[in-house]
């Protein structure tokens, strides 16, 4: 090979070398709740695109992981990389400064809403024609109803649930603390399973046939409703309920580990803009939007929502009281074993 074409060859491999460390391939991971999984897809897919369009030459990928908020968050303290984290629980991106110093003390302010791009709250979903004649939570006490929800334990779903369920009977009970957990004790005596997250509930109730009443986020009863059939299953949405946010954080000391800090802070980000919140309540969870709220008004029956932190005090308190080895949850089980 003549001199010329060695320094060609050479050269077009050096191009070709420059090229390829030019093009560059990031991944996220975003460690979600249970029953997130349709609506991230949703939403990954335009964020991908628009990442491309505001980076030349950089490939995004977002990849998922999803289970009951509770393990989720205990995974990345046992050292899953994960990028960002989607819960249903402030207890669970809490406990990743409290216990793994992975994220500041002051992550809620760093996103509006406290760091919660949508909300939700609970809904009923009950068989075709509504057979047991379910309305409010009042209903599902009587002796004749079998409920499926999820684990307080290990889910932030079931969590809701269970202090949604004692809010209203407190309100009803005008706050007689003995009457609520007589309420409660009907309650858990009903449940006929308690899965460890969302989704396992939804197959227990759908797939399995168990149960008269499923409980879970608004937003999953009526996602199921859609993919199994309208005709086939009602939504309910009581009249008092409890307001669930879905707090979202960067992993600051991960993203730092993987060089995906800008990546992670912007896929955050985007789930306030005017698309994402779009596409947020075409899932039927609800924004703090007002206009894009009328607009969907029919999705979304009006329910009086309450706040965890003024009905129960702080997050840090509820988990002691309620789901705390020895806590109301606890008891109210070992009495109706008894």
């Amino acid at each position: 090979m003549t001199s010329s074409r060695i320094n060609k060859f050479v050269s077009g491999a050096a191009l070709s070398l420059l090229l390829a460390s030019a093009a560059q391939a990031t991944e996220l991971l975003n460690s979600s709740y249970d029953v997130s999984r349709e609506l991230f897809v949703a939403l990954n897919a335009p964020f991908e695109k628009q990442w491309a369009q505001q980076h030349p030459g950089d490939t995004l990928t977002i990849k998922q992981s999803h289970a009951g908020s509770s393990k989720q968050a205990l995974a990345i303290l046992q050292g899953l990389k994960a990028d960002v984290v989607t819960y249903n629980q402030v207890t669970d991106v809490q406990i990743l400064h409290d216990r793994g110093q992975l994220i500041p003390a002051d992550w809620r302010q760093r996103l509006p809403n406290n760091s919660s791009p949508f909300y939700s709250t609970m809904g009923f979903l009950v068989r075709k024609g509504n057979p047991k004649n379910i309305h409010d939570w009042s209903d599902l006490v009587r002796s004749d109803v079998k409920l499926i929800f999820p684990n307080p334990k290990t889910s932030g779903n079931g969590r809701y649930t269970w202090l949604a369920a004692w809010g209203a009977f407190d309100q009803a009970d005008g706050k007689n603390q003995a009457k609520t957990a007589q309420q409660m004790a009907r309650l858990v005596k009903n449940v006929e399973v308690f899965d460890t997250g969302g989704r396992g509930a939804t197959t227990t109730f759908v797939e399995r046939g168990l149960g008269d009443v499923l409980i879970s986020f608004e937003s999953e009863v009526n996602n199921i409703r859609n993919q199994y059939g309208k005709d086939d299953y009602q939504v309910i949405v009581p009249k008092t309920n409890i307001l669930a946010e879905f707090p979202v954080a960067w992993i600051d000391k991960n993203v730092e580990h993987n060089h995906t800090t800008l990546a992670a802070r912007e896929y955050l980000n985007y789930l306030w803009t005017p698309q994402a919140q779009q596409i947020i309540t075409q899932y039927y969870y609800r924004v703090n939007n007002p206009e894009l709220m009328a607009q969907q008004k029919d999705r979304f029956p009006p329910t009086a929502l309450f706040r965890v932190e003024d009905a129960f005090g702080s997050w840090e308190q509820v988990m002691k009281t309620h789901f705390a080895s020895g806590g109301e949850l606890d008891k109210l089980l070992a009495a109706g074993r008894g």
